[in-house]
This record gives structure tokens, sequence and C-alpha cells, in this order.
């Protein structure tokens, strides 16, 4: 719409644009039924990388990224250049230019190397964080880990009307009319590739979002997982509140969770803080016998007539016998007669309606060998059966409950009165830890002083990531709009609670804010400038507050004090952890056809091998075969040397990933067939193909 504005803001004619204004005006007022918005193509990234050069698009470092140029000349330390829609050439200092990608335009990217932390040398585990803008970076991470990501958590802009989000390089404030639109266009095109990330098997996505675009989000959410299950959480934040203007103070603020393929929520050992009502009440219900007639409303016999069959106990009711076949929907059970010695049961409620048991057959006699079924005997009311559910019989045959004996009748006898509750939580989570100001502001102030505003609570983002990874050691998770980097320490902090091996890749861009951009350019400097990049988000805030909480220390050395909460680790310890750190660069796509681009494409290929180990790193020369066991993968540049090549690999059956640098689809394929067990590509087609078909895709 904001096109169709300035088209007929042209007309020249009064009367035929008011007409033509009010028939749009009556388009627009159509009642339209899902979420309707605009694309707002193109989006514009600055690759400050990347030379200026004849026939290259670009812009103004200190213009908007969105107005484009056509590099026509170069002559000197000048650009002759064509605007985008105009014939009349201009003329700018190379130094005043940055080349630029639009959106949709096939990039071919590559991992700069800036940094590492190593507090593991002996660990495989390495963290990667990413200083790019996301979209590029999401393209990247689709060709690296398409269809493999366990767990993504985001925290994108909240878009409030107080520029806390650039769109095509410009803030984007409270009185632009397009905000919203812009804003669902915006996280749209990244929640698609994010999509294709996720594994559809068994995955989640959780969004944080507060009350400015939670309504638009969660219908862009319904309209992009249509498969998925999508619930909304509230998380109080700040128990204080924030004053709004003739408004309820808010809280609070919103996490989507969209649980794709099997996954769902784990019950957790929980504090009280996470029930509401009567807490005790709630946990000693957790830990008693359940009646073995389900009771529910909706159940019955027609609807799940398997699971009504007769239950045949001894005359004294605390013994069971046998039991018999499941009757179907039509035999009436009053036929269904005892032997000698015997009583039959089916499962009747108290107000007489044929309902069904909790287990089949098998499951009841297998849980009632092992004494997690009782009989009440006989009573007045006849005999009841109880029963242990599953859980609960995991947990006193894992050991966790432990037994004290069995009754006269075979049930077991346990004691869960030291055993903490595990339990699911409801949707409205009220807990000391999420206070973000005391768990997330103040926690990164002694971290790192006073770089960022409104960071997550450290504990709020690693309980709702724990919900679904705890049963997964070894997951992958994906945070695109990182921030202040809460989400790698969350994933340090779970790992060194359960020992286990999570891997994280965030990805944040080097933006410094409004005030800062103002004093930097009052300097004379620009975006792309050494000074200007230090004070950048991923160098300033989320690498620091990285190294920092791994190693233990604040930014000026000293060890950090206290221990996290809810455990026994000290801050000062940090973790037995490794990150990386990289930018995004961008390659020239015949360089890389040529193969003359292997030293920067090589932590791109450690990435897609799994990031195992320390990133490799060789000099200028293209070695013909690189054998790397530590990090479990193996690259062929000369394919005349696959031979000894295939020797070396048979030493190291610890390699899983095999990059076959080939010309021909036959060649590739006769040496794949030689490494059976191998995972291999074919390089540098995969790689080109790989990004000039996605260009396509993601244009649509």
């Amino acid at each position: 719409m904001a096109a169709l504005q300035e088209l007929i803001a042209k007309i020249e004619n009064p009367e035929l644009r008011a007409q033509i204004q009010e028939a749009a005006d009556k388009a627009l007022k159509r009642k339209q039924f899902g979420l309707v918005f605009e694309e707002h193509l193109p989006e514009c990234t600055p690759l400050h990388d990347v030379p200026v050069r004849k026939g290259k698009r670009v812009s103004l470092k200190t213009g908007k990224v969105s107005e484009t140029y056509k590099v026509l000349e170069i002559q000197g330390d000048k650009a002759i250049c064509l605007p985008k829609d105009s014939n009349e050439a201009v003329e700018f200092s190379i130094d005043d230019l940055v080349v630029t990608a639009e959106f949709g335009e096939p990039i071919y990217p590559c991992l700069k190397p800036l940094g590492e932390v190593c507090n593991a040398p002996d660990s495989e585990l390495w963290h990667t964080l990413i200083e790019a803008d996301n979209y590029h970076a999401l393209q990247l991470l689709e060709y690296l880990y398409g269809g493999k990501v366990d767990c993504i958590y985001i925290d994108p802009p909240y878009n409030t009307g107080a520029k806390d989000w650039k769109y095509n390089n410009d803030y984007v404030d409270g009185t632009d009319e397009y905000r919203h639109s812009k804003w669902l266009s915006f996280i749209k095109k990244r929640l698609e590739i994010a999509k294709r990330l996720l594994n559809p098997e068994s995955s989640v996505l959780f969004i944080t979002i507060d009350d400015k675009e939670y309504l638009h989000l969660g219908c862009l959410l319904e309209d992009m997982f249509p498969e998925a299950r999508i619930q909304m959480i509230s998380d109080v934040i700040n128990p204080k509140g924030t004053m709004q203007r003739k408004k309820f103070p808010r809280t609070d603020e919103y996490i989507f969770c969209v649980w794709l393929g099997e996954a769902e929520p784990t019950e957790l050992t929980l504090s009280k803080d996470w029930l509401i009502g009567d807490a005790d009440n709630t946990n000693r219900n957790r830990y008693r016998w359940v009646t073995f007639i389900r009771t529910a409303p909706n159940v019955s016999r027609s609807k799940t007539p398997s699971m009504f069959y007769p239950i045949f106990v001894n005359k004294e009711g605390t013994k069971i016998i046998r039991v018999g076949e499941s009757l179907g929907k039509e035999v009436d059970y009053q036929t269904i007669k005892p032997q000698e010695g015997e009583c039959v049961l089916f499962p009747i409620n108290s107000q007489g309606r044929e309902v069904i048991w909790h287990l089949t057959q098998t499951s009841l006699m297998e849980a009632y060998s092992k004494g997690f079924v009782k009989l009440s005997g006989i009573t007045k009311n006849g005999v009841s059966i109880s029963y242990l559910p599953s859980g609960m019989q995991k947990k006193i045959s894992d050991g966790d409950i432990p037994i004290l004996g069995y009754d006269e009748n075979g049930a077991v006898i346990f004691d869960a009165s030291d055993y903490a509750p595990q339990f699911m939580p409801g949707t409205q989570w009220r807990i000391k830890t999420h206070d973000a100001t005391e768990h997330g502001t103040k926690l990164l102030q002694k971290l790192i002083g006073n770089r960022f505003s409104y960071p997550k609570s450290l504990y709020s983002t690693k309980d709702c990531i724990n919900f679904f990874l705890c049963n997964k050691p070894n997951a992958l998770i994906v945070d695109f709009f990182a921030g202040s980097g809460t989400t790698l320490h969350a994933i340090n902090l779970l790992n060194a609670e359960d020992g286990g091996n999570r891997r994280c890749i965030m990805v944040t861009n080097n933006e410094v804010s409004g005030d800062e951009a103002k004093t930097l350019t009052a300097k004379g400097l620009k975006p792309g400038d050494k000074e200007w990049n230090n004070l950048g988000i991923a160098r300033y805030v989320t690498w620091p507050r990285t190294v920092c909480s791994i190693e233990g220390h604040d930014v000026n050395g000293n060890p950090l004090k206290g221990n996290y909460i809810g455990s026994d680790i000290p801050m000062a310890d940090g973790f037995k952890a490794n990150a990386a750190f990289f930018k995004l660069g961008f390659l020239d796509k015949t360089k890389v056809s040529l193969g003359m681009q292997f030293k920067e494409l090589l932590s791109t290929l450690w990435m897609k091998a799994g990031a195992i180990g320390r990133c490799p790193v060789v000099d200028a020369t293209v070695p013909d075969m690189l054998i790397l066991p530590e990090n479990k993968m193996a690259i062929l540049n000369d394919e005349n040397q696959f031979g000894v090549f295939a020797e070396k690999l048979a030493e190291h059956p610890e390699i899983d990933v095999v990059y076959l640098v080939t010309d021909y689809e036959g060649s590739f394929v006769a040496m794949t067939r030689e490494l059976p067990g191998k995972t291999t590509y074919q390089l540098y087609r995969d790689y080109l193909d790989n990004f000039r078909i996605n260009a396509g895709r993601n244009s649509r």
C-alpha cells in the first residue's frame, strides 16, 4: 500500500486523484480474514568487506542502504555511479560507499575468524557466535544444518515504536504508519528459513514478545506452522511493573512455543514457585495410588472397547487371578461369569456408566507382577483396584524413590517424602529468578558493565529451553537474535548442571546504538571503521559476555562473585566450554569454483562437519588433502591423490565427513562408493549450487 499511495500522489488531476483515493480507501476497509501485510521488498544489507568495483551495487555508508547505485566506472579514488531510478550518473568517493546486497540476490557466504575462547581444551564441543545480518547468516545455516536443529530460541525486536529496531538500516519509529507491516515482513523472511532449519520430526521454536506485536506474531505463526502445536506462555519478568499511560502496569511478556513433530515439554523437578493453587496438596497427590478405572468425562466403552475387559480376582478381593479378553462394544458384560472361587470386576463408574481401564491386559499384569498394582479387598463398595502411573513406576524402578518393602498382597511400599517433585507447570510463570532486572540487567553488569539495555533473565531462558532439552544432551540450539548472548550463557549453565554436550550457535549484527552512531558520525567516522565496529553489539557486548562467562571473570579480569542460583556452581569457575567468534564474509563465486578460496571456506566446512574440535586453519597454499581426525573430517583437493587419501582415511575411522573436490559427478559418485559409511560432499559444486538455488527460493 505504501507504493500505491506514492503512485496516487503523482496523479496531477485532483478530481481523478480523489476518486482513485476513495476507491483505494474502500478496498482497504474491506474485511480480511487472517493476517494481511505487505512484503516491503527489497530488504538490503551493507557488505563492508566486499571491495567496491565496476558493476557492483552500492549505497552511501551514511545514507539509506535501500537507496542504491550501480558502479559504472572507477576513476582513481572516485566511483561513477548510476542511481537505481535515474539515468543521470553521479560521482562519489569510494571511501563513502559500501557494496550492498538486495533481498533475493545470490550470495556466497563464508566465516572469517575474529577470536576464540577455549576453557576446555580436551572437549570437542565448540559453540559459535556469528557477527552478521541474521538473514544472510540464516541462509548459511540452512546450508550447514537444514533440518538438523533441535531448538531455536529468539528474542526479536519488540517494535515498541521507540526506535528499537532497524529496517533497511533505518530506525523504524512510532510515527511510521507501516511499522507493523514492516516488522511482520522482517520477521516472516527470517522465520521461513528458520522453519527449514528445524528438525521436522522433533524440534521447538521459542519466540519471546511483548504486547506490541503478540497478536500479529500469533497469527503469523498460525499461518506459517499449520502442522505445529502452538502455545503462548505469560512470564512475569518485572514483578514491580512498568508504568504505562492510562493502562495497567505491565509485569510480563509472552513466550510463543511452536512444537514440531514429536516435540513436547517434559516434567521437571521444580520449586513451589511454579505451582498455582494448593502446592502441598498438588505435590502429595503426585505420589499416591491412582484408581485403575478411568473416570474422565470423555472416556467410554464405546469409544475404546479394547480397554473394556474382565479382571478375575480371588473371593477375598486381594489378588488378581487372571484377565479376560476385551468384550468389544456389543457383549453384555453381565453375561460374563467367574469360575468358582473368583470374583469378576469390570470398569463401571459410580454412576453405573461403562468406562474403561487405564492399562491393557498385558501392561496390567506386568505392573501387577512388580507390585505396582494393589487391590482393596472386600469392602462395602465391593473390590477396587489402584495402580501407580508409569512415571511413578520408573522413579521407583530407577531407585529415585526407595522401596521400603511389600505388603501382604505383594504391593510395593515406598517412601516419596524426600523425593523432589517433578511436574509440568501451567502457562502462567511467576518465578523470582525470571526477574529481568535482577537476573538480566544486574547479572550482565557484573560481567561487562552497563553496555546493554533490557537483557533477558538468564534463568528464564534456561528454564524455557530445559523443558524441551532436558532429555537431549547433544542438542543443537540456534539463536539468530542473540543480543547480549543470554542463550549461550544459559546453555553452558544447563550443560554444567546435567553434564550435557549441547551446542549453541548465536547470530547478531554489530550495530551501534542511535546515540553512539551520532557521536561517532560527529567524529567523522563511518560504519565499517575500526572504532565504529569495536562499539557494535557483537564485539562490545555479545562476545565479551561469552568470554567472561566461560572464563569466570568480568571484563577487567576480576573473578566473578557468588554462585548460580539453584546450583552450587561458582560463577568464578566459569564453564568447561569453548566458543569461536566469526564475522560473516562474502566470496566471489568464480574464485570459489576455481578453488581459489579454500582458506576462506575452511571454517564453513568445519561448521558443516559439526564444529568438532578447534577450527582448523591453513596458509594460502591449497594442500592436496587434509586429514583432520580431531575435527572428524577430511578434504581431498586433488582427486588424482584419491588412492593415498583413502588409505589415510582408513587409519582414522572416527572421521565422519569427507569433502571431495571434483568437477565431475561421475568421479564424485565413484569416490563416494569407495568410502562406505562416510558422509560425502562434492566441492565446490555443493556449495555454489546451494546458494544459487536458494537465492531464487528465498526471493519469492
